[in-house]
This record gives structure tokens, C-alpha cells and sequence, in this order.
């Protein structure tokens, strides 16, 4: 009986795997119609890889070759950091960035250069940064606003993290020191 048990239960566990990866393709499917990112192309459909091929170039470009785009399901944000990490094959959540966009709320010493910073409303958000909430990534940007990075990241044991991949159901994962040395982020104790 417990040969049976345990053979039954690695059944259910392959056809709900499966089942997860049928949700996961009908859910690309349908954000890849309804992904802002994506510019038209000459007959007036959205282009799936646009955003990936243009960060692609921009990283290039500045010399990071060794990314990698994940698509995720819609619900990403509403699973555990762990589920996460799985969706990603990340080595552990530490791996795991949330780009936020931040804007001077005001001084606290105008001398000194000392401000008080909050969240950026989504609205503001997008205007800066050309990407939707949850979409939002430090790669192109559409202004050239300061991009802060915690150090913790740059003591990760592994060489390797990810941030937003410019739509909600896309991340992006690169080599740290590859990313320091590309865009010359500010490192900060954040966390």
C-alpha cells in the first residue's frame, strides 16, 4: 500500500506540474495581446519579443553578456518570495530586486543637499520610466534618473540577481558585477 501511495502521489505531482505550465503559456498568451511595452509593428499587431530584443541591445551595447529573460505568471507579485525564486531558478530570494522609482518629497537641509524621498505614484512612475507598475526596470529607461542599488546585492554569493524585465510578466536576470560595471549604479545600505 505505501509503494501505491507514493506512486500515486508523484502522478498527481507530475499532472498538477503540467497543469501549471498550461496556466502559465494561456497566461502569456493572453498579456502578450495586452502588453503596453510592446510597440505595433507594420501591420498593427504587438511584436511578442520587442521589449526583450530592445533591452537586449541596450545591454549589449554596454557590455553585459551574460541575461536572461523569465516570463512569469500574472499573479507573480501575489505568490511567496520562494515560489518566486522557483518561477525563476534563482539560487534564493536574496537574488530577488523590486525596481521602485523614488522622487524628492522634500528638504530636509537644502544646503546640505538632504532630502526626503517617498514611492513615486504609478502615474509618475510611468512617465519616468516608459514601463507600467510592476513592469518597472532600470534598463531604458525614459529619462536619465539616478538608479541606487543596495549593497547587499553586491555581497550576494552568487554573481547574479533580477529586477523587472520592462512588463509585469517579464524579469530579468544578469551577472552583478557585469550590471555595476554597465551602469555605474550608486550602491547604497538600503536594506
Amino acid at each position: 500500500m505505501g509503494t501505491a501511495a507514493a506512486d500515486l502521489e508523484a502522478r498527481q505531482l507530475r499532472i498538477l506540474g503540467r497543469i501549471a505550465d498550461l496556466e502559465l503559456a494561456a497566461q502569456q498568451r493572453r498579456l502578450g495581446a495586452l502588453s503596453i511595452s510592446a510597440a505595433p509593428s507594420e501591420g498593427g499587431e504587438a511584436d511578442a519579443g520587442t521589449t526583450e530584443a530592445r533591452l537586449s541591445a541596450l545591454l549589449a551595447a554596454r557590455g553585459v553578456r551574460d541575461f536572461a529573460f523569465r516570463r512569469v505568471p500574472a499573479d507573480y507579485y501575489d505568490r511567496p518570495l520562494e515560489e518566486r525564486q522557483g518561477l525563476l531558478r534563482a539560487d534564493s530570494v536574496a537574488q530577488l530586486c523590486k525596481s521602485i522609482v523614488m522622487v524628492r518629497f522634500s528638504y530636509v537641509d537644502v544646503a546640505l543637499r538632504q532630502a526626503i524621498v517617498r514611492l513615486a505614484p504609478e502615474e509618475e512612475s510611468h512617465k519616468l520610466t516608459g514601463f507600467v507598475h510592476n513592469g518597472v526596470t532600470c534598463i531604458g529607461m525614459e529619462t536619465n534618473i539616478p538608479v541606487i542599488v543596495d549593497e547587499a546585492i553586491t555581497k550576494l554569493d552568487e554573481d547574479f540577481f533580477w529586477l523587472g524585465g520592462g512588463e509585469v510578466d517579464l524579469k530579468l536576470g544578469m551577472r552583478t558585477s557585469q550590471f555595476l560595471s554597465a551602469f555605474s549604479p550608486f550602491v547604497v545600505k538600503c536594506s
